[in-house]
């Protein structure tokens, strides 16, 4: 899916996602239940089927009510999410997302985190 189509989630909609990432699967109720501020359960049910029509959540029926679940993995849809933050507030560059990131740190970085920043650098690195 591209980049565009994740700009188009409403607040509501990355919360019922972000719902249904951290359970897996879920039903209406379910999702209902876990988001803050809750609107009624057909304002729910109307999103989580908008949110099938953009791709986002597929189901399947269990008895009388829907599971929903996502149709990308979580690891794929945190890609896309960085890529579009990425283009959106540093013009596409990733040093420009790196820098911001490292600046931002509450906390200075540990060896560890360092070593393994410095790591993923030297993989980054175009191979000759």
């Amino acid at each position: 899916m591209p980049v565009e189509a994740e700009v188009t989630l409403s607040r509501r909609e990355r919360q019922i996602m972000d719902v249904i990432y951290r359970r897996g699967r879920a039903s209406v109720s379910e999702v209902l239940g876990d988001l803050p501020d809750p609107p009624s359960y057909s304002a729910v049910r109307a999103l989580m089927r908008i949110l099938e029509e953009k791709g986002h959540l597929q189901h399947e029926q269990e008895k009388a009510k829907y599971i929903y679940k996502p149709t990308r993995t979580r690891r794929a849809a945190a890609k896309l999410a960085l890529r579009r933050l990425v283009l959106t507030f540093f013009d596409g560059s990733p040093e420009k997302a790196v820098a911001a990131l490292l600046a931002a740190c509450e906390s200075e970085l540990t060896s560890a985190e360092l070593a393994g920043i410095k790591k993923l650098v030297d993989q980054a690195r175009p191979k000759k």
